[in-house]
């Protein structure tokens, strides 16, 4: 009874804090002719309540493309289509064809706002409760306290309930999908990660290790026996799935391919704004998109994607306990994140998930990441108008993360699965790994503190306007190049006898 109000108190506390930083404003509030992200959602609910299904993902005289076009897979348009008739019920001003664009009133802000939280609190955040209370080693007290930190990771919350999205609908489904696995229930992890890429198409950052692991789990298992059988149901459920999502769009090929052309824009260039991967790093040197065409451009992101993501998905493969599983989530989202073409600063989001399944194990590099990953958005919110909610709840999550974890406890290089780094840097001088990386967290948190000051108090000079917004992705991408790095290491190397969990299935 007792684990249970603690975990209530929890929860409580993570929707007040939802619900607070949703008092704020929202991507594209007054800015007028596209407004924002807000706008987006609010137009797939008119979309998809007012055209039929088939209209959807065509360009029309009642679907213009160019003015926030779906581009996101079946599940999302159905979820559009749930709130457009409720919508529909309150006011049918707010998804009326046409009439709507744009429409901005605090009633409407209050539904949308309300369909986010709602959202959370069905999918995201009971897979959260379930995922910290079964597949976490330690006290219940523990446990409680990796739940609220999981809970109040601010970078979620301010991309969802600041700037306006939903990316907890497929996080929360990923997290259900990897809960599943942890518990040996194979066919239902699979159909609920399958539900995650139907909702958004960037799960395909997670996808390899899932592939992976259960195809490894399968051959452990003997392909003439026991793992033939777990293939075919596996198989089975994640056809059916897709199936069931794609089912309006299979009647006609073309309807299928449109839907593909949607979701995987291409011509769009490597990628957008800055973002805080290899490729708008190297911008600052060589200008890549100057001097490649997009065609070698889209090739060369490929190639960088698959040499980062293969030796981690190879391991996986060979070795399918869900301790490796894990980290082939974080170090295939990275590799994504960094190398892939057509990154979006929000898409740092995929790898925060598997990350904080380490805020047990390895507390103070999941902190430390997850710090990095919101800081790395500040331009974002900046833009949107979050700069005092973005302030609050870093610090918070700082404050309750360090407080309740103890993560600067815990760092011996034993701890911090690095004792291999000796003999891999066998030529260098004996060195405190521990110590360093201590002290490098104490430095990057000082740096980010100070970014993100200047960001809003000083003025770039004129010939350098985005000088901010360059050093803040720059500098997030080196602590994102440093986990990649680190995590890798830990995979490839000897754990600690207390790091093997008990679900290792």
């Amino acid at each position: 009874m007792q684990t249970w109000c603690l975990v209530s108190i929890c929860v409580l506390l993570g929707v007040v804090v939802r619900w607070g930083v949703s008092l704020n404003s929202y991507s594209g509030a007054g800015k007028p002719p596209m407004f924002g992200d807000y706008e987006a959602q609010r137009h797939w609910q008119e979309i998809t309540y007012n055209l039929p299904v088939q209209e959807w993902y065509f360009n029309t005289t009642d679907n213009d493309l160019n003015y926030w076009g779906l581009d996101y897979p079946p599940l999302t348009a159905y979820h559009s289509l749930i709130c457009g008739h409720i919508a529909k019920m309150v006011n049918m001003e707010w998804v009326q064809l046409h009439k709507s664009r744009g429409y901005e009133s605090t009633p409407h802000k209050l539904f949308m706002r309300t369909t986010v939280l709602v959202a959370d609190l069905l999918i995201y955040i009971p897979s959260v409760v379930l995922y910290c209370l079964w597949l976490n080693d330690g006290p219940i007290k523990k446990k409680v306290c990796i739940l609220f930190c999981f809970l109040i990771y601010p970078g979620l919350l301010l991309t969802d309930h600041g700037h306006f999205q939903y990316n907890a609908v497929s996080l929360g489904f990923a997290l259900w999908g990897i809960l599943a696995l942890g518990l040996g229930w194979d066919a239902l992890g699979s159909m609920a990660f399958s539900l995650a890429l139907n909702y958004k198409q960037m799960e395909l950052y997670h996808a390899l290790p899932f592939f992976c692991y259960l195809l490894g789990k399968c051959v452990k298992l003997g392909l003439m026996g026991r793992g033939l059988l777990l293939l075919l149901k596996v198989a089975a459920t994640v056809l059916v799935t897709f199936a069931f999502c794609w089912l309006p769009f299979l009647s006609d090929p073309n309807q299928a391919l449109q839907v593909l052309r949607r979701i995987f824009p291409v011509a769009r260039g490597l990628y957008e704004d800055k973002v805080a991967n290899t490729w708008c790093s190297l911008n600052l040197l060589i200008k890549i998109r100057s001097i490649m065409s997009n065609d070698f451009q889209l090739y060369l992101s490929l190639a960088c994607t698959s040499l980062a993501v293969v030796p981690s998905c190879i391991r996986v493969l060979t070795k399918p306990t869900f301790w490796q599983f894990k980290l082939a989530l974080v170090n295939s989202s990275l590799a994504f994140f960094l190398f892939s073409y057509q990154v979006h600063e929000k898409s740092i989001l995929l790898t925060f998930l598997p990350v904080c399944l380490f805020l047990n194990d390895l507390p103070l590099m999941a902190i430390w990441f997850l710090q990095a990953s919101t800081f790395s958005m500040l331009p974002l919110f900046l833009k949107d108008g979050l700069f005092v909610p973005y302030v609050v709840t870093s610090l918070a999550f700082l404050f309750f993360s360090t407080y309740l974890l103890s993560p600067l406890e815990h760092c011996s290089e034993e701890e911090l699965g690095l004792e291999a780094c000796h003999k891999l840097l066998f030529f260098l001088p004996k060195m405190d790994l521990a110590c360093i990386i201590r002290w490098k967290f104490y430095i990057c948190v000082t740096a980010m503190a100070c970014l993100s000051v200047a960001s809003v108090t000083l003025d770039p000079p004129p010939h350098l306007p985005d000088l901010f917004s360059v050093l803040v992705s720059a500098f997030a991408f080196m602590q994102f190049l440093g986990t990649f790095i680190y995590f890798n290491i830990v995979q490839f190397s000897t754990l600690p006898n207390r790091k093997s969990q008990k679900k290792n299935k």
